[in-house]
């Protein structure tokens, strides 16, 4: 079934900063070459942090210095908002960040999988979750564990969700998210490909049309931009099912919860809560859809995106 076709690539070489248009890419197991390739990680509370929790980061760029590879993570040049810039082989790299982000913050490559504290979530709610996440009937046991106040306060701090707002559902979360912040040698949210459609975004334009809604407050990999006569959330109906873009193909794995990261100002989109309020609204709080690699492959721009 013809879905559309891609309209944009992006690939993000610094976590939560502003990433880099591509007329093409390849695409192997873990996604674009070099997307989320480094990460910015506070060291005075052991986490990698994002956008959600140092909004300035989504107001800095990044680029890479060289072509990344599935095996090759060059270093990358970060654009702050002032417009001055610094390379991260670069000995002041951590100090200026720290300088600009208002914490003490050190930027880190991809780490392999077995450097589990490297990517370990701190706290007690983390420990609760992670302690529990083994147990037969875990994903049935959510609902309560997410009810529980310390539980509860960290979900809403970590998807700004307002206190009449509900929680995300978490039941389709890769397991070693709950100790994790990322699946283990990665920086991903959760899976590596992250797909949006057109049809979505015009959907929440006609809910909210006042807000700007830009393609950018939502970090897809591919923009896809769909054939006349589809229309309204269509990727929320893809979990489980192949999509083809281009000659690679994705299992489509779960809807993309969305949190404050949309809100957030970034160059030339100014702040704005009411995005975040019209998903958890009328979007079931999602949109897009996440994925895995189901085949390796090349994606351009104007390629055709086929659920198949």
């Amino acid at each position: 079934m013809l879905i559309g076709t891609v309209e944009q690539i992006w690939r993000y070489p610094v976590k939560s900063m502003a990433g880099e248009q591509l007329a093409e890419c390849t695409v192997g197991i873990l996604g674009l070459p070099g997307d989320r390739g480094w990460a910015v990680r506070d060291e005075e509370k052991s986490e990698i942090k994002t956008g959600t929790r140092i909004p300035v980061l989504m107001q800095c760029a990044s680029q890479y210095c060289d072509q990344p590879s599935d095996d090759h993570i060059p270093h990358v040049n970060i654009i702050f908002p002032d417009g001055s810039s610094v390379t991260s082989d670069n000995p002041e790299i951590n100090t200026r960040l720290s300088s600009v982000l208002g914490k003490q913050v050190r930027l880190w490559p991809r780490q392999p999988a077995s450097n589990k504290e490297h990517y370990r979530r701190p706290g007690v709610a983390a420990r609760i979750i992670a302690s529990l996440a083994n147990v037969p009937g875990f994903r049935a046991l959510l609902p309560a564990i997410t009810k529980l106040p310390s539980v509860d306060a960290t979900l809403r701090a970590a998807f700004s969700r307002t206190a009449d707002e509900p929680t995300p559902d978490l039941s389709q979360l890769p397991k070693e998210l709950f100790e994790f912040t990322s699946p283990l040698g990665t920086y991903f949210d959760a899976f590596p490909i992250h797909v949006l459609t057109s049809a979505s975004l015009a959907m929440m334009s006609q809910s909210n049309p006042a807000a700007t809604w830009d393609v950018r407050r939502f970090r897809p990999n591919f923009f896809v931009k769909t054939i006349d006569g589809i229309q309204g959330l269509v990727e929320s109906e893809w979990a489980g099912k192949t999509l083809r873009i281009g000659n690679v193909e994705v299992k489509c794995e779960m809807p993309a919860v969305r949190c404050g990261m949309t809100i957030n100002a970034q160059k030339e989109l100014a702040k704005d809560p009411s995005v975040l309020r019209t998903i958890v609204k009328d979007a079931n709080q999602n949109l897009g859809v996440y994925a895995s690699v189901a085949k390796n492959g090349a994606v351009r721009e104007g390629d055709r995106v086929e659920l198949v």
